[in-house]
């Protein structure tokens, strides 16, 4: 019963979550963009995130996943549910579990978490933009010699400039277009300009 969610319907739950801002932002670059995603707001939403995460589950089901992984903290929810849709869809175990920074900048599997060697593993992450959090996820499972199977994730923002060396499979990809403060038409038209994250 494989059931894909359409890019359109995501973007809607995106914005019913107010995860996906529309209008004058600043970014944390000091660019300034049309839209901004807050994707944290969406796993306030139980019945929401649940929709996201099957319809990114669909994406997976049949590489046999027995593991799926999330970087902290964004990923936590995120790996908890896919596993859980995985599992409803295989019938079969599927666990989540989460890698944490480590004071070097990297990320690592902590809390006598393991792997065994050829463990089936997707590792999921709510958007990726320049891929930096999923890249030091897979460098900390990498050690345990698992099998890597993909990368899935709600919002592709890479605009195909990521390369995990396993499939990035997304539920929408959306390319978000951003100018110099001196270049920037909102401000030429007098929108007021928004700084998201506080």
């Amino acid at each position: 019963m494989t059931r894909h969610l359409e890019p359109d319907a995501v973007l809607e739950i995106l914005r019913a979550t107010g995860t996906l801002l529309e209008g004058h932002f600043r970014l944390t670059s000091g660019r300034h963009s049309d839209r901004f995603f807050l994707m944290p707001h969406t796993f306030q939403y139980p019945a929401e995130t649940e929709r996201l995460c099957e319809g990114l589950a669909s994406l997976f089901e049949t590489e046999e996943v027995e593991t799926v992984v999330g970087p902290a903290t964004g990923g936590i929810i995120l790996a908890y549910e896919v596993a859980r849709q995985l599992s409803r869809r295989t019938g079969g175990p599927v666990r989540a579990i989460f890698t944490e920074k480590t004071e070097d900048g990297g990320m690592a599997l902590k809390r006598q978490w393991h792997l065994r060697p050829g463990e089936r593993v997707l590792v999921v992450e709510d958007a990726v933009t320049t891929g930096g959090s999923v890249q030091k996820a897979i460098a900390a499972i990498q050690g345990y010699q698992p099998v890597v199977v993909g990368v899935g994730c709600i919002v592709d923002r890479s605009g195909g400039r990521v390369d995990f060396g396993v499939p990035l499979r997304s539920l929408v990809r959306v390319d978000v277009e951003s100018w110099e403060p001196d270049d920037c038409p909102l401000c030429r038209t007098g929108v007021p300009l928004v700084k998201p994250k506080g």
